[in-house]
């Protein structure tokens, strides 16, 4: 039997158990399956699956006519399955899930010194504990049909990371000694192209306010632009290697089906696309978990750590990828990131906090078929404390146009970093 306390909260991360199918009994009755045993079915309970089980006890012995046990034969003892601890903050869990619970989206927090996942939420949800007398055709059909699709896993699934990438793409381009942040750029107009030879394509950026931009202000007022140009700066060879080194087109060594974050389909083809990819957009997918650890390179002096999920006894933060970016590297885009919300023209500033230090990045990614017209807008915003940095949070809230892009999520930054307990910050 199971019970899911956080129930919808964290139903995609656990997943839920169902009766054994024939088909699985099939290709598991040779380890001790029945007809009438249950089974994990997705999540955590699919993925602990063999360790969770256990094992069934029984005794075989000889009764007399009426029934008296006369002599045992044989006996095993059962065998309880194994007790698997997670890194997840059950609060933390529940503070991120009340977040998003009336949106379509997703969230990752994770301590950033260990890479310990705190959090993983993906909304809209569905009760587990609703699989384990079984689920009603009534209520299978009202969540198939639902077009917010709430079986879908989020946290689990890559989407265009929008101008969340670009602290990562500036941090390369820096190490790869293609970007100086303190030189200033001439950028004239909202939309910009390299010539003639890319036709009525363009790039786009949201604010012409200022002409002379530098990193601290491209990241301040999140210029494509200027990004776009950085990209182009590094070529597409120099582009590959170096984000490259961020984990993309590697699996996460956890235990759930995670899409693999890819820069491109079949390598980056043209100029466009490269300078599309600068700004997180082109063909560039992150998981929302993989955001969240690719920031971890500004905790850690530009070691990216390796995100965890079962808890262990002493959590050392181990490095999955070592030295990407040199420390000056890692501290200076750390300061810029921290312009971005400390400073009221900032994208980010709605969810400064008194008292608290964050640094971060909004980002929207738009999803449309052709230039100029109207598409789906995801927003992503990400943050995390740098003094004693405790919490590191990727959030994406799926089309956020008209509700003020991703401006709409700083509310739900805030109130995620307001949980901190302030004397910890020193």
């Amino acid at each position: 039997m199971r019970s899911y306390p956080l129930g919808e909260m964290a139903a995609h991360l656990t997943g839920y158990i169902g009766k054994i199918t024939e088909q699985e009994l099939g290709r598991l009755k040779d380890r001790g399956y029945s007809a009438d045993d249950s089974i994990g079915k997705t999540g955590l309970e699919l993925s602990f699956e063999s360790r969770l089980r256990g094992k069934d006890g029984g005794r075989i012995y000889i009764a007399d006519a009426s029934g008296r046990e006369k002599a045992e034969i044989a006996r095993r003892d059962p065998e309880d399955g194994e007790t698997v601890k997670l890194t997840i903050d059950a609060s933390l869990q529940q503070a991120m899930y009340l977040q998003l619970e009336k949106d379509t989206g997703a969230g990752a927090a994770i301590q950033p010194m260990t890479g310990e996942i705190l959090a993983l939420v993906s909304a809209p949800s569905y009760d587990p504990n609703l699989w384990i007398a079984g689920v009603s055709a009534a209520q299978w059909k009202a969540w198939t049909e639902d077009p917010d699709k709430p079986l879908f896993n989020r946290f689990a699934h890559a989407y265009a990371p929008g101008s969340s990438f670009k602290p990562l793409m500036v941090a390369a381009a820096m190490q790869a000694k293609t970007l100086d942040p303190e030189q200033v750029k001439t950028i004239t107009g909202k939309q910009w192209k390299k010539d003639a030879s890319w036709g009525n394509y363009y790039v786009t950026r949201v604010s012409d306010a200022a002409s002379d931009i530098n990193l601290s202000k491209a990241l301040m007022y999140s210029d494509n632009i200027y990004f776009a140009q950085a990209a182009l700066d590094m070529g597409k060879d120099r582009f590959t290697a170096e984000l490259g080194k961020f984990g993309f087109g590697e699996k996460l060594e956890l235990p759930l089906a995670v899409d693999v974050s890819s820069l491109s389909n079949a390598g980056i083809k043209n100029e466009i696309q490269l300078a599309d990819s600068g700004y997180g957009q082109g063909e560039v997918v992150m998981t929302p978990i993989h955001v969240a650890a690719a920031y971890t390179v500004f905790t850690n002096g530009g070691n990216m750590l390796k995100p965890v999920l079962e808890l262990k006894d002493r959590p050392t933060g181990e490095i999955w990828k070592s030295g990407l970016i040199a420390p000056d590297v890692s501290r200076t885009v750390t300061t810029k990131m921290k312009e971005v919300i400390d400073n009221p023209a900032g994208t980010g500033h709605a969810a400064k906090i008194q008292g608290l230090s964050l640094a971060g990045k909004t980002g929207t990614a738009e999803l449309k078929q052709k230039k100029g017209e109207a598409g789906q807008e995801n927003g992503w915003f990400v943050a995390f404390n740098t003094d004693n940095p405790q919490l590191l949070v990727a959030l994406m809230v799926e089309r956020v146009q008209e509700r003020g892009g991703s401006h709409y999520l700083a509310e739900k930054i805030k109130a995620l970093f307001q949980r901190l307990d302030p004397k910890e910050q020193r």
